[in-house]
């Protein structure tokens, strides 16, 4: 089972406050996104990885590769307009058979359990994404007014979410909608099902300053 992996890495850091994206951001010494990265090649030293980053950021990032001696193999792809255009420039560079995931750049705490339930039920359902359970209350607002829903009727979903690459590549062969937020959403345009694994709670996406002293605890553990 060929497996290859995109990896959108397209965030310019705003909630950081900094001016440095936040997937070049260190933690325990190394940049986030090279965390990233090594997770995936930890897991199958064999899967294709496509990195897709906006053009204007790609020199840092070759800089970077080279101050820290990072020789992970990847293909390198322009990131694009929206999230949708730039996973559709990494498809461009994979080949068709097999499977394909699609990961956030700013998760590198994702599991290696996770990732092989995710390429293993995709294997299975064509399509497969990690959620977890919410936890806290949620509230639903609705023309100024707010009530409790039953948050057991929800899921926080994850990445990497993983599909046969050929249904990947003609999901994103569909026009663009606002309505595409993540890859999960493009397939399901189609009429697909999308089966739902267990992710784990470590897996968060590195956003906002708090998101970064959580990274520092969990690179600890």
């Amino acid at each position: 089972m060929k497996k290859q992996l995109i990896i959108v890495a397209g965030g310019k850091g705003l909630r950081m406050g900094g001016e440095i994206p936040k997937q070049f951001l260190p933690v325990n010494g190394k940049p986030v996104l090279m965390l990233t990265i090594e997770t995936f090649h930890r897991f199958d030293p064999e899967m294709k990885i496509i990195l897709v980053l906006p053009k204007e950021q790609q020199p840092y990032w070759n800089d970077l590769c080279t101050e820290y001696q990072f020789r992970i193999p990847y293909l390198l792809a322009d990131g694009g307009e929206t999230r949708f255009h730039s996973v559709k420039n990494g498809l461009a560079l994979a080949d068709d058979d097999g499977l394909i995931g699609v990961h956030d750049g700013v998760r590198p705490f994702v599991s290696q359990e996770v990732i092989a339930r995710c390429f293993d039920a995709a294997n299975i359902n064509i399509a497969a994404i990690p959620v977890i359970d919410v936890v806290e209350t949620i509230r639903k607002i609705n023309d100024g007014q707010s009530e409790t829903v039953d948050r057991n009727n929800y899921k926080l979903v994850q990445t990497p979410q993983v599909f046969t690459t050929s249904l990947l590549k003609m999901a994103y062969g569909q026009e663009f909608t606002p309505l595409f937020t993540d890859d999960a959403s493009v397939v399901e345009a189609m009429g697909v099902k999308v089966a739902l694994v267990e992710g784990n709670r470590e897996n968060i996406k590195i956003t906002t300053p708090f998101d970064m002293i959580i990274a520092k605890a969990l690179v600890n553990v």
